[in-house]
């Protein structure tokens, strides 16, 4: 069934919540604080500092800085994050669009968003390339490097792998390269194999667990919708057999359905026919997939702010609205990335309105916690989203460049912490 309008616990709800959310006031204005309610019925009053993060601290100074020993990092801070991906709380893998150099007299490691003067989002974009590699009127003096594309760091932010030899990979200046858009393992893949988009140069990439390239899809630099080209594919997503969906994605306008050995076996999705009232299966921007357990595709639709659901053969099945008619309509939307846990909610991460945000499967709005600002625990762009066996939530913010971690408040409602990631394969333990 297709619904053209809002549910209305996400009129009412969202009405005040995506609102206090956009106004984002900062440290000097005054703010109620939010009050948490504890197992026992006692409350907890949050300082202004935690209120932003719902019902989450975020750990400051995490990831760690990264060592010199292949090259100095002096001048030199975290780039724009494509994704992250917690396969337990010791390995969270980390996709980076390369390194950012720092303004003279800026603190070491000071990500872009809290850079004053400020210099902007942070970018894997060339100088006087846009993010569609088209020339831009105003160059801006200073150049990301490609090293440290690809991390693991351990639950205390300290870098425990670093996959090097793709650094080289990404660093593909005459083809408008910008690095990787989003890094995956399959919950029922036991081999662990990691997968990396690479939205710009329309390429998706399948690694042993060690990093040997065991195959890839795409033709470098050369976008078009077949069995083996893309046109700046977005996001992965398997079923239990290793049947995957590859949303494609900022051009393709489809999703793409391969089987466990990477053949392909069918796509759906087209631009579509009237862009003022776009129509089922017709895409803006399909760049965010997952799955449910009874095997729904949720497909976030982002430029038509949506969410397209089907089957696993490609059948429309739903789609809702992902933006708040509230929201005020100079504030543009930008549903970045979604996963769905185990027990079976969605969580949304929207740019504009900061805000990550919890519906069921049927589309209804929930909840949803975050603002705007350059202050650690603040977010920008939720481009990755993942958590841990512990509950630890990590986020990749692509404009802010940084990727932050955040720790449930004891005592927090259950009901506000994002539930586990799917992981079949799953042995570890905190023993």
């Amino acid at each position: 069934m297709r619904r053209d309008h809002a549910s209305t616990s996400l009129l009412a709800a969202l009405a005040g919540i995506a609102l206090l959310g956009l106004a984002s006031c900062g440290p000097e204005q005054e703010a109620q604080p939010a009050v948490a309610q504890g197992t026992e019925g006692e409350s907890e009053r949050w300082s202004f500092h935690d209120w932003p993060t719902g019902p989450y601290r975020v750990v400051e100074d995490w990831p760690q800085p990264l060592p010199d020993d292949l090259h100095s990092h002096e001048g030199w801070t975290w780039g724009s994050f494509g994704g992250v991906y917690a396969e337990s709380p010791d390995r969270i893998w980390i996709a980076m669009r390369g390194e950012l150099p720092l303004p003279e007299g800026a603190d070491p490691w000071t990500p872009y968003a809290a850079l004053d003067p400020s210099r902007g989002n942070a970018t894997g974009n060339a100088d006087g390339v846009s993010s569609t590699c088209q020339p831009t009127q105003n160059e801006r003096g200073w150049e990301r490097r490609f090293e440290h594309s690809i991390i693991v760091v351990d639950g205390e932010g300290n870098l425990v792998d670093h996959w090097a030899h793709l650094d080289e990979m990404f660093n593909d200046p005459a083809r408008c390269g910008r690095g990787p858009h989003q890094i995956k393992i399959s919950p029922y893949d036991s081999e662990k194999h990691v997968w990396i988009i690479d939205d710009q140069l329309h390429m998706i990439y399948k690694f042993t667990y060690e990093g040997e390239l065991v195959y890839s899809h795409g033709e470098l630099g050369v976008p078009g919708r077949g069995p083996n080209n893309f046109a700046r594919p977005t996001d992965i997503a398997w079923l239990p057999d290793g049947t995957y969906f590859i949303s494609d994605g900022y051009d393709g306008k489809r999703v793409a359905k391969f089987d466990p050995e990477g053949n392909f076996l069918m796509d759906w999705g087209q631009e579509p026919a009237d862009p003022a009232n776009p129509g089922p299966s017709e895409f803006n921007n399909p760049h965010s997939i997952a799955i449910s357990e009874d095997r729904r595709l949720f497909v976030i639709d982002r430029g038509h702010e949506r969410m397209q659901v089907f089957d696993e053969d490609g059948n429309f099945l739903d789609m809702w609205p992902l933006r708040s008619p509230h929201w005020p309509e100079d504030q543009g939307t930008l549903f970045v990335n979604h996963f769905i846990d185990q027990e079976g909610y969605i969580w949304v991460g929207n740019a504009p309105s900061s805000q990550l945000i919890k519906f069921d499967l049927d589309g209804n709005y929930l909840y949803s916690w975050g603002a705007s600002g350059p202050e650690a625990g603040r977010l920008a762009c939720s481009h990755g989203i993942t958590t841990d066996q512990l509950g630890n939530l990590y986020i990749a913010d692509c404009f802010a460049g940084r990727v932050q971690k955040f720790e449930p408040i004891p005592e927090a409602d259950p009901e506000k912490i994002a539930g586990q990631i799917l992981r079949t394969w799953d042995t570890w333990s905190a023993n």
